[in-house]
């Protein structure tokens, strides 16, 4: 469990540390260039990726609560819409007219769905953890952008193909969710 709650507190760290310390960020890719800067980052979020799933893998589940016996359909909706929305953050969409972050909203989903269905204490860790950065981070990230300015309106063609994506993409996870999480995500 340690290196789970490690890993979760390296990445919710790496992540908040542009808007709560800009000038230390600005001072840092001024020393050292923009790319060496972004390569730092993404290592040091590979580092704490591998550090949520071997801490994951090495924890066993301790039940805290039993979910509801319709948690797995609210689940299974839930990640329908947060794959639609994490697909509307990487295209355009109308989407992003309506939701200021996306791909945010789309793990604070992720998360509540997995909470949700979930008893047990690594997931509460990991989804706790993951939904609890990506709130703090919304408003951290509007108080450093400023006012919203909404996109252009978005062709029809480019939003059905991007929902059209997201529900590949939906059915491929389906599919491959028993390969990486050991349980099946259908919920039946």
């Amino acid at each position: 469990m340690n290196l789970l709650v490690a890993g979760m507190i390296l990445w919710a760290v790496v992540h908040l540390f542009p808007a709560v310390a800009a000038p230390v960020r600005g001072k840092l890719i001024a020393a050292v260039g923009a790319k060496p800067y972004r390569g730092a980052f993404a290592l040091v979020m590979f580092v704490a990726l591998g550090m949520i799933i071997a801490g994951w893998r090495s924890t066993p589940p301790a039940a805290l609560y039993s979910p509801p016996a319709w948690s797995r359909e609210l689940a299974f909706l839930l990640m329908f819409f947060s794959i639609v929305l994490f697909g509307a953050s990487h295209a355009k969409t109308n989407i992003k007219r309506f939701v200021r972050h996306p791909q945010l909203s789309s793990i604070i989903l992720w998360a509540l769905a997995h909470l949700v269905a979930n008893g047990d204490s690594r997931s509460l860790v990991l989804f706790g953890g993951m939904l609890t950065w990506a709130m703090v981070e919304i408003p951290l990230i509007n108080r450093r952008q400023g006012e919203w300015v909404k996109p252009q309106r978005a062709a029809m063609r480019s939003e059905m193909i991007g929902i059209a994506i997201s529900v590949v993409i939906f059915l491929v996870l389906i599919a491959l969710h028993p390969n990486f999480a050991g349980v099946s995500a259908l919920p039946l």
